[in-house]
């Protein structure tokens, strides 16, 4: 596996869930509108719907405990496929909650400089 495919990933999963736990509205410049966002099994197409879902969830603050971020080469050139697991705590909550992330990241060359999109996310909570 190249270092440039890890480097990606580990400063994308540093960057999406800093920007996630300070300030949501942010991540609209990470999808696009092809972009696809599946959460605990509702799926959400686009980035105004993408992005509704997600400033919409029902806390006002959430701390993101990376544990593991395991890349993988995508199926076509410089495309990543990024699995994340980690805990979560959300407000007052002192009980953290397991959860699953995956994303597929997708170059675009944006003012002569490589920058990676998120074309499909998936997040599920994992219970027990």
């Amino acid at each position: 596996m190249s270092a440039n495919l890890e480097d990606v990933a580990f400063s994308f999963v540093q960057y999406y869930y800093n920007q996630f736990d300070q300030n949501r509205s942010g991540l609209v410049t990470l999808y696009r509108d092809a972009s696809m966002l599946t959460f605990e099994s509702s799926s959400f197409k686009g980035v105004p719907s993408i992005i509704e879902k997600l400033q919409g969830l029902p806390f006002q603050q959430i701390k993101h405990q990376v544990a593991t971020v395991d890349p993988q080469p995508g199926v076509a050139p410089d495309h990543i496929m990024v699995l994340v697991t980690g805990q979560l705590l959300v407000d007052e909550e002192q009980r953290p909650m397991s959860y699953t992330q995956s994303f597929y990241l997708v170059p675009e060359n944006i003012n002569g400089q490589t920058q990676y999109y998120v074309h499909n996310d998936i997040f599920k909570l994992v219970y027990g």
